[in-house]
């Protein structure tokens, strides 16, 4: 589908030696823990990491007041200097509507943070800090400026968000129609920017880095990818979990339920597909595990076999005690966190062709994607046919938690971006 090729993605070498504790800034766009959401997951991993090379200092926003309790378990993973910059999503809303009378992505109006900006500075010239690492666009524009020390400024966009907006667009009407169309091209043109001025960019997988190669060819020299991670030994299948459920058997869906793509995909599964599931196989549940459930969701538990069983403190029961996974999304970037943690729980995930995208290829995992209802219906009938079903699930299982410990393990891939800081 893209025309860049992997071979052209720039060469990383194996490995390159690190100055200890020499000083680093991290900027994020949402504090990096706790980890309970795959933007988190893979910030906070990053930061631990690097934290036993640098010292670093930690500047980020807060959006969640329930957020402000973890600043010291932060603090504890760095040995620099931090900076929590409160976001009240009602009032950056707003703030950023009224980017919409200039030509700037409403993005970057969101996250305007004057004493970050200050903070940064200050920083910048009392350490001389030659290191830069940026989580997501959003908080670029606070190191744009030119220093008069060397500074070696890498950005950590993940996703090519700009097309996350390009998808909204494409499934909405009306006014929401064309502010999500402005925000993808205002955000692209943002992106671009960033692009020429860092000195490398950093995405989450292969298929991410060569859209962004497409869209900006004039950096694609300095654009890399570097794959997620999974603590397997966290996500262990063979530990002695407690059955959260009752008889019969159990789907189950696993992400932060007041995000609107996981809302969508709950919705087309209950809606187009559930039902024929249970015409044969009457006793399966859905279980639908996640924090802040949107009342979308939240009234789909008066459907038959469904739960919504909302924050849970361990996720892990309710992967290890369920028949398969599910991953239905319709919109969806980079790595979802939730196919590779249950795969590392040696489960099959039943996914549509979009929750699979930045996953590496593997024939056997590919054979339960597809976003045609009735032929997902068919595969978890597959998985759910008595012995057969059980003794299938399990095989597939083991596959994916294999994969998942030969290229998804952190501390392999997070040297990646340690080469390219030291580069």
């Amino acid at each position: 589908m893209l025309a860049v090729c992997s071979q052209h993605l720039p060469k990383i070498p194996i490995q390159v030696p690190i100055h200890p504790m020499e000083d680093l800034l991290f900027l994020c766009h949402r504090i990096p823990y706790p980890p309970d959401k795959g933007d988190k997951i893979r910030s906070y991993h990053l930061l631990r990491f690097l934290g036993q090379h640098y010292r670093v200092h930690v500047g980020a926003f807060i959006d969640d007041p329930a957020d402000r309790s973890h600043g010291k378990t932060v603090q504890d993973l760095c040995t620099g200097e931090t900076y929590w910059a409160k976001l009240h999503p009602k009032m950056a809303k707003i703030r950023a509507l009224r980017g919409l009378l200039g030509d700037e992505a409403l993005t970057f109006h969101y996250y305007a943070h004057p004493g970050l900006s200050r903070w940064v500075d200050s920083l910048m010239d009392r350490l001389k800090i030659r290191r830069i690492l940026v989580y997501s666009a959003a908080p670029c524009r606070f190191v744009l400026k030119d220093w008069p020390h060397p500074t070696r400024r890498v950005v950590d966009f993940v996703d090519v968000d700009s097309e996350k907006w390009l998808q909204y667009a494409r499934n909405s009407r009306g006014p929401m129609h064309h502010i999500h169309a402005r925000e993808a091209r205002t955000l692209l043109e943002g992106e671009r920017a960033i692009a020429r001025r860092f000195d490398a960019c950093l995405f989450v997988s292969q298929e991410e880095a060569e859209l962004f190669q497409e869209l900006a060819p004039e950096s694609a020299k300095r654009i890399h990818f570097w794959d997620n991670g999974v603590d397997s030994e966290f996500f262990d299948p063979q530990q002695p979990y407690p059955n959260p459920y009752g008889p019969g058997e159990t789907l189950v869906f696993t992400g932060a339920m007041d995000y609107p793509p996981n809302i969508q995909a709950v919705s087309w599964f209950a809606e187009r597909v559930f039902g024929t599931i249970r015409q044969k196989a009457p006793t399966t549940r859905l279980a639908i595990v996640g924090a802040r459930p949107h009342r979308t969701v939240r009234r789909l538990a008066n459907k038959d076999g469904i739960e919504v069983i909302g924050a849970v403190p361990d996720i892990r029961p309710y992967l290890a005690h369920a028949r398969a996974a599910i991953a239905p999304l319709l919109l969806a970037r980079g790595v979802q966190n939730k196919v590779l943690e249950a795969m590392a729980m040696a489960k099959p995930v039943i996914a549509t062709p979009q929750a699979m995208e930045g996953i590496r290829h593997h024939p056997p995992l590919r054979y339960w994607v597809t976003d045609i209802p009735e032929l997902f219906a068919h595969y978890a009938l597959k998985l759910l046919d008595g012995e057969e079903g059980r003794q299938r699930a399990t095989e597939y299982g083991q596959m994916g938690r294999h994969f998942v410990l030969e290229h998804y393990r952190w501390e392999n891939n997070l040297q990646k971006v340690l080469n390219i800081l030291e580069a």
